[in-house]
Order: C-alpha cells, then sequence, then structure tokens
C-alpha cells in the first residue's frame, strides 16, 4: 500500500516533466543565474554624424602650416586655424589647403573621427574661391602608416588624443601642427 502513493506522486513528477521539457528546451539559459553586470557598464551610445556647416574660404592669415614627419612630398599642407572645429558629434572639421612649388592650391572641407584606427570624410572642395558640397560620402578608413599621409598624421598626432580617443582641444591641435609636442602628450595620459 505504502507504494501505491509513492508511485502517484513519481507519475506526477514525471508527467510534469514531460510537459515541461519541451518549454525548457526552448529556453536553455534563461533559468541560469550569473553575475550582474556593474552599474558603471552601460549599453553603448550608438554615433550618429551631426550637421556639418561649410565654412567660409580661408584667408591666408589664418592658414598654419602642418610640420609632417617623414620625407617632404610636393606638397605643403595648411589648416584654417581660425575655423578648425570640433561639432558635438566630437568628429574634427577642418578646411585643408594643399600648395604645390608653383603655388597651385586645392582647398577641401574634411573631417576626421578620432576613433581607434580613425576615420576622414569630405564633405566639400574649393571651386574658384567658394566651397562646393562633394557628392554624399560614407566616412572611410585611414590608409595604413604611410610617412606622405597627411590624414593618418593629423589623426594619429595633432587633432586626437592618442589612446583617449577624443579630440585634442583646440588650442593644443594649433600647438601640435606647428611642430612636435611632448610624447608624454601623445601617451593618452594627463599632463603636469
Amino acid at each position: 500500500m505504502i507504494q501505491k502513493p509513492a508511485l502517484r506522486i513519481a507519475a506526477a513528477l514525471l508527467v510534469a516533466g514531460v510537459s515541461a521539457g519541451p518549454a525548457l528546451a526552448e529556453r536553455p539559459f534563461l533559468d541560469e543565474s550569473g553575475p550582474i553586470p556593474p552599474s558603471s557598464i552601460k549599453e553603448p551610445d550608438y554615433w550618429s554624424e551631426g550637421i556639418a556647416d561649410l565654412p567660409p574660404w580661408p584667408k591666408d592669415a589664418d592658414l598654419v602650416e602642418l610640420r609632417l614627419d617623414g620625407p617632404r612630398g610636393p606638397l605643403r599642407y595648411y589648416l584654417d586655424g581660425r575655423h578648425l572645429a570640433v561639432g558635438s558629434d566630437q568628429v574634427v572639421r577642418y578646411t585643408l589647403v594643399a600648395e604645390s612649388a608653383s603655388g597651385a592650391r586645392n582647398v577641401s572641407f574634411e573631417g576626421i573621427r578620432c576613433t581607434p584606427k580613425g576615420q576622414h570624410k569630405v564633405y566639400a572642395f574649393g571651386v574658384g574661391g567658394r566651397f562646393e558640397p562633394a557628392p554624399a560620402s560614407d566616412w572611410q578608413g585611414l590608409p595604413e602608416a604611410n610617412d606622405n599621409d597627411y590624414r593618418r598624421q593629423l589623426h594619429g598626432q595633432i587633432l586626437c588624443v592618442p589612446l583617449k580617443f577624443e579630440p585634442r582641444p583646440k588650442k593644443d591641435m594649433i600647438r601640435a601642427m606647428k611642430g612636435p609636442i611632448h610624447p608624454r602628450e601623445n601617451a593618452g595620459f594627463m599632463t603636469d
């Protein structure tokens, strides 16, 4: 007689286990507890690009020559220091003037993102003393290390703080354009 209630309980558990079996198979890890993430871990913010208004045509008095590393190529590069700006989207936007030995100039309005590998975009080209918007384009990755690539050097040494992946303050950008800055300022640590 003792066996009959035990059989009934075992049969009830078996029926309950069989009916819960498929439901549990669909949720393999749902009921497992794990460590609770610290409150400092937040969902990532997804970046969205802000509006880039075209700057005024650069004046010679506002141009700052870039002192780039490596062999000097056929062009000299200048940025318009007056209209160099960091947008609310953290894009550093600048007017670039590339000048040949004969004095011919190419002017463009560009942006750089201070991401780990860097990205750039051309917003407009200079035509006849004014800017013409470039055809809509996506952000492009920077090429691998190349001594003559001004964008890579703008990203790694002038406009962005290495290891922090954020824009430098404007006054530090202009100082970095004029020549090498202390290596400690490129280490991503706070300066003295």
